[in-house]
């Protein structure tokens, strides 16, 4: 053969093959679900349309708007919460020129809308495409294949009033805790079918590995079979397909099939696989679907649990609303993986959707990260949706987002917005006939009753028979609950048998981003300030302590002894995960001063244990001899994929021993002098002058400056009544007694040192029950300019939520953040537990205060009470005089709706007293002013 004939031929099987790929590829494309977007995908890629708002700004106009898109967030209309009364006549009027690809021309076209707020009337060419639909946050879709022009140009018409003509549904979703707005803020598309198609899937695929599909037809005429082929998210095929006749006249054919150990899916294995559904005619295939699924059992079992793959489980839940402050309801993939990620980091399993169904890309999200997830009928508070209109929602809510393995639960409704003759419509459309709840009561035994206090009920939730799990608890207004009170509650719920756990709200501060407003950020008052997180996702104090009391791995131990081997007691809470599937990091550190660089640090890593879920066992850390030498333990664990599940921290040093690397008595004179107002002692450089009348610290100065400390030690909340001073040199220092009388025994003892180091000795009875239990001194605010502590944080603490911090040194830079109010976090002023030490930066001159006694909480001055505080429950107490102060017992913090001595144990006011005997607190205080 000649070169030439070879390259010629060679040619025409190029050509062949091209042809014949093209062939296949585009009988591919013609045998599946076209889709063409009409909009953005989300609030980052919207595409305009022509737009008019009827009211409010920019209104009266033709203009250009984002689609998708709230029409408020673009400048438009008026905003409005729930609470407030909205403009009937507001409207938003749109219209879009689109063409429809001329390969479409045999097929059946749909316009769908993935949202739109609320009433929406479409026309195409200028024909209605269908009734109105009513409804905010569920799929809708037309049938306009009559209506369009098959490649020509086609317009869209769309009106959408703000305020629907149907009572209940403005009741269910707009007369509401929660900001309202217009417009067509979820995606439109257009999907083309064959003429013969399968229209959805509805599957049950169970931990033992069987799998239901219920397969729904349309325009079914030559069709004969059904064929489901399960494969691997990478599309490898798992066990043979499954083939179903179809019966003449059938509009609904089932597949049943067995698979051998399947990969579960679980919050904790989030296994996903694909079924790949095909419609034949002979050999010749009409249309093909795939659908993502995964195989798992749910199953409620009525006195005892919530049972997932046979496992008990507890929820750590919390409610998300579709949220972000520039685009209100309007989202993205992106703010999807965001925010499940931001689950996942405080160890949540579980979450609410509150209160209507989320974005779909939201719970592909949770199917692939893992979560569990409690799908929500919108309604906030009573009445609900009518029946009629019920319906039709209930039926779009379900066939939407039916063979999602993340959803375990449904919802009709919220906290009274109950329609219950929508109750038998859920199993109609849901093959896997998963339990309904109605959010706040008591249903098919399963209690969901909100905000419960600690020692809510008689013979119910902790003390019932029935499965319990509030939907909404610890509402976290402000700085305040959330986790405050968690600690309790959760030791609560694992150690009651019938407990699946709960749901926190909430899990942002919802703060529009007001366009009228040059992009402030609003709240609506207190109303939606009441997340986890910020609007931005910016992380509060109670992120961390969330992250801690859910970890799933457990560590009772509190203290580490010189005698301490290196082996630590450890529970696995996981569900299903052993622990030897984690990895675990120690490290040492040691503080040689207040400066953060001068650190001595150590690392290691240890093996992790073959511990089964739900057991206990040992992590043993081959620390190096010599480790009691440095300050603090640091382990941290990551799971599986690698994200860190906490960071535990163990002083190793005490108080005192650190105070005795820092402080040095020096060498030198001290001398001491007194007048008729004052007592001054002075140190290489340091002049302190004590008040003669009060006993308090009068005035401060070194070398250079005077420093503002004055008027302390004061004794909180005392009888304490000064009676004199007397001092005395002792071995080159000065000492000097203050004395009082008085029930609670007051006593201070100041001593100078050469160095310039000054020492205060303090103790006090007082019984109980106390709000503080402490000393203070003032300080002015606005000379304060940051810190650096030695002591738990970064993130400030209440009584009653002290979890989530580490001991180490902090650096932190004054604000005046009012939490949920702005969003500077972690905020400066406070309560910081286990005080070491802090270097205050002031604009006059800086000056250091150590503890010599253990268990001390320093108070830097006095948070900033929120403008619309009108809950005081959710605003802790804090010395009336603010300052600087050094206490040994704190007050606890309540919820947005619930006092904080309903929230437990650890909520409770400081008590020092038994048996009559009312406890000695003692402490020690160093101070360098030089």
């Amino acid at each position: 053969m000649t070169q030439k004939k070879e390259a010629s031929i060679k040619r025409l099987v190029t050509f062949f093959l091209l042809g014949l790929f093209w062939v296949v590829a585009s009988s591919a494309k013609a045998q599946s679900t076209q889709v063409q977007y009409l909009s953005g995908h989300g609030k980052d890629d919207p595409v305009k349309w022509d737009f008019m708002c009827t009211r409010g700004r920019n209104s009266g106009k033709w203009t250009k708007i984002g689609v998708p898109s709230n029409w408020e967030t673009q400048g438009f209309g008026s905003y409005s919460y729930g609470s407030g009364k909205e403009d009937a006549q507001e409207a938003g009027l749109y219209r879009h020129s689109f063409s429809v690809p001329a390969a479409w021309k045999q097929k059946r076209i749909f316009l769908v809308f993935d949202g739109s707020m609320t009433d929406t009337e479409v026309k195409v060419n200028g024909q209605l495409a269908g009734p109105v639909h009513q409804g905010s946050f569920y799929r809708f879709r037309y049938d306009i294949t009559p209506l369009v022009q098959v490649g020509q140009k086609n317009r869209l018409e769309v009106t959408v009033h703000k305020v629907s003509t149907n009572a209940s549904v403005n009741e269910a979703e707009r007369t509401a805790d929660f900001w309202v707005f217009g417009g067509i803020f979820r995606p439109v598309f257009l999907e083309a079918y064959p003429t013969e198609y399968v229209e959805r899937l509805a599957l049950d695929a169970k931990a033992d590995g069987s799998l239901r599909l219920d397969t729904y037809l349309s325009g079914n005429q030559t069709a004969t079979t059904v064929r489901a082929q399960v494969k691997t998210r990478e599309g490898q095929p798992v066990g043979a397909p499954i083939t179903a006749a179809i019966q003449p006249g059938s509009a609904t054919v089932q597949l049943k099939g067995q698979f051998e150990n399947p990969a579960l899916w679980s919050p904790e294995f989030p296994n996903l696989y694909r079924v790949e559904v095909t419609l034949k005619n002979g050999a010749t295939t009409l249309h093909t679907v795939t659908e993502t699924f995964g195989f798992r059992t749910v199953e409620l079992r009525q006195r005892d649990g919530f049972y997932v793959n046979g496992q008990k489980i507890l929820f750590k839940g919390v409610n998300r609303g579709s949220f972000w402050p520039t685009s209100g309801r309007t989202t993205s993939r992106q703010v999807s993986v965001l925010d499940v990620n931001l689950m996942k980091d405080m160890n949540m399993n579980a979450v609410r959707m509150s209160h209507y169904p989320p974005d779909e890309h939201f719970l592909h999200v949770c199917d692939s990260l893992g979560l569990f997830v409690i799908d929500e009928l919108t309604s906030w508070q009573y009445p609900p949706y009518d029946t009629e209109v019920g319906r039709k929602l209930v039926k779009e809510l379900i066939v939407r987002d039916v063979n999602h393995p993340s959803i375990v639960l449904w919802a009709n409704g919220n906290e009274g917005g109950f329609n219950y003759d929508l109750l038998p419509d859920y199993p109609k459309y849901d093959l896997q006939d998963r339990p309904v709840i109605q959010p706040w009561m008591n249903l098919h035994g399963m209690n969901t009753t909100h905000y419960i206090g600690y020692n809510y009920g008689l013979n119910t939730f902790f003390n019932g028979a029935d499965v319990f799990f509030p939907t909404e608890f610890l509402h976290g207004l402000y700085d305040g609950g959330h986790g405050a009170g968690l600690n309790d509650f959760w030791n609560r719920m694992r150690s009651s048998p019938t407990s699946a756990g709960g749901f926190l709200w909430d899990f942002c501060d919802q703060a529009v981003a007001r366009t009228d407003r040059k992009g402030a950020l609003d709240t609506d008052g207190n109303h939606a300030a009441d997340g986890i997180l910020g609007p931005y996702r910016e992380k509060e104090a109670s992120f961390f302590t969330i992250k801690e009391i859910w970890a799933p791995i457990y560590f009772p131990k509190r203290y580490l002894t010189p005698q301490f081997d290196g082996k630590l007691t450890v529970e696995n809470r996981y569900h299903y995960t052993n622990l030897a599937r984690c990895t675990f990091r120690w490290g040492l550190k040691k503080f040689g001063s207040l400066n953060p660089a001068d650190t001595t640090v150590l690392a290691g890593t240890a093996p992790a244990p073959n511990l089964a879920p739900q057991t206990t066992g040992t992590l043993a850390l081959a620390l190096p001899s010599g480790w009691q030498n440095y300050d603090v333990l640091y382990l941290t664990a990551h799971d599986l994929y690698g994200r860190e599940i906490y960071t535990w921290s163990w002083p190793i040093s005490l108080p005192a021993q650190v105070v005795r690397r820092f402080v040095q008595p020096g060498a030198g004179p001290v001398a001491a002098r007194e007048d008729d107002a004052q007592l001054t002692l002075a140190a290489a450089g340091v002049e302190v002058a004590l008040d003669k009348k009060t006993g308090l610290l009068k005035s401060v100065r070194n070398a250079k400056k005077t420093i503002s400390l004055t008027n302390g030690p004061v004794l909180l909340d005392t009888d304490a009544q000064f009676q004199g001073f007397h001092h005395t040199d002792t071995l080159g220092t000065h000492v000097v007694e203050a004395r009082y009388s008085g029930k609670d025994r007051f006593k201070a003892r100041w001593t100078m040192y050469p160095s310039g180091w000054l020492e205060l000795r303090y103790q006090y009875q007082q019984g109980g029950p106390r709000e503080l239990l402490g000393i203070t001194f003032a300080y002015p605010e606005a000379q304060v300019t940051g810190m650096q502590l030695l002591a738990d944080g970064p993130y400030r603490v209440y009584k009653n939520r002290l979890k989530g911090t580490a001991f180490g040194s902090w650096h932190k830079t004054y604000n005046n953040t009012v939490t949920g109010e702005t969003w500077q976090y972690p905020e400066f002023k406070g309560y910081y537990a286990n005080f070491y030490g802090a270097r205050v930066h002031t604009r006059e001159a800086d000056f250091t205060v150590l503890s010599g006694s253990e268990n001390l909480y320093l108070h830097m001055l006095n948070p900033a009470v929120p403008k619309s505080a009108a809950r005081t429950n959710s605003v802790a107490q804090f010395p009336a005089a603010g300052g600087i102060s050094f206490l040994h017992g704190i007050s606890a913090i309540g919820t947005k709706g619930q006092k904080a001595e309903d929230l437990g144990p650890e909520s409770q006011l400081n008590t020092t007293n038994a048996n009559g005997h009312t406890d000695t607190q003692q402490g020690v205080l160093y101070f360098d002013f030089r």
